[in-house]
């Protein structure tokens, strides 16, 4: 019996007619489940996945031919492929878990020896040899990252890094040299739902800043995610069906969340448990709500004049969050 992927959704308007250049991890190709998933998601863009070539000499030459033939929108690497993104200058990037000390990697996990392509190859070579030699060169052209970074591009690079990933941990390096970097919860290996739940958000992001996109803003208030106060119960879950909800509002809309200056320090963390990626960058704290320019304003505070339609949670027709999930399903995006 198939069953329905409880996950993977197709966004046919999503990088339509672009071109979107997947660069994938060691010892895999460019049939791996990631380009399957880009595939699906965004059916109307022009996916470019190349097999990667072993030495990272050849691999960096081919991608930087590629760019210059195809002109990708957007490139996302992952892991090894993180490492040669991050190096592609002048194009909008997402290096997800990338592999900066792909050298040093290599040596502490072992990656010696015979290795097994995870994925089929176009060249059906199935299994290839790593040697000193060919760490020192992953590790020369390692070395090379950040190197002619310039401050419009750091602003064009965004880095996401698994929360569990116990085979890289180069957030700090990142950190170092871009400032869009954050934590989303899954392992070295992205599955689907790490993938929709935390890339494609970013994805969105990208092509609405390159369409020039303005998509109706719905704010938030924290308090209407949880039964109680966060102040009364840090460790509390957010409320059913808020997630979905969230989930399906940021298809269509520009959401932020919205909490008092004081509890930023309960507010943020619970932000990065419950909601992740979507809350990243797009939380505002301030005690003057009626002054928040947009569209609509979800609080379960009773709000005075306000600049965005106010929907009051908890009130007879916003009883649940499936109240409001029906509510915004039926203005269809608007």
């Amino acid at each position: 019996m198939i069953t329905e992927n409880p996950y993977i959704k197709q966004f046919p308007d999503l990088m339509a007619g672009k071109t979107v250049l997947y660069v994938h991890g060691f010892a895999s190709s460019g049939q791996s489940g990631t380009v399957t998933r880009l595939c699906t998601v965004m059916p109307q863009a022009h996916v470019v996945a190349p097999d990667i070539p072993v030495h990272p000499e050849e691999a960096i030459a081919l991608l930087h031919d590629i760019c210059e033939k195809e002109q990708p929108s957007l490139i996302i690497g992952t892991s090894m492929g993180g490492m040669y993104t991050e190096q592609l200058r002048g194009y909008d990037r997402i290096c997800v878990n990338p592999a900066l000390e792909m050298g040093e990697t290599m040596r502490a996990h072992g990656m010696t020896g015979t290795q097994q392509f995870q994925n089929p190859r176009q060249d059906s070579i199935q299994e290839f040899y790593v040697d000193k030699a060919l760490i020192k060169e992953y590790r020369d052209v390692s070395e090379q990252r950040f190197n002619g970074l310039t401050p419009d591009d750091e602003q064009r690079v965004v880095g996401l890094f698994g929360d569990k990933d116990d085979v890289v941990d180069t957030f700090g390096i990142f950190s170092d040299h871009y400032s869009k970097a954050t934590h989303f919860h899954g392992e070295h290996r992205m599955d689907d739902k790490s993938f929709m739940h935390s890339v494609m958000p970013v994805i969105r992001w990208i092509d609405d800043k390159q369409e020039g996109r303005q998509r109706p803003i719905i704010y938030i208030g924290i308090e209407s995610l949880t039964p109680r106060p966060l102040q009364e119960e840090r460790e509390q879950k957010p409320l059913p069906s808020s997630q979905k909800a969230i989930r399906l509002l940021i298809e269509h809309y520009q959401v932020y969340f919205v909490a008092p200056v004081s509890e930023y320090a309960v507010t943020e963390p619970w932000l990065t448990e419950y909601i992740g990626v979507p809350a990243w960058r797009h939380t505002i704290y301030t005690y003057r709500r009626d002054l928040l320019y947009g569209d609509y304003l979800i609080s379960r505070e009773k709000e005075g004049d306000t600049m965005a339609t106010l929907l009051e949670y908890g009130s007879d027709t916003f009883k649940t969050w499936d109240d409001i999930i029906e509510y915004f399903s039926r203005l269809g995006g608007q």
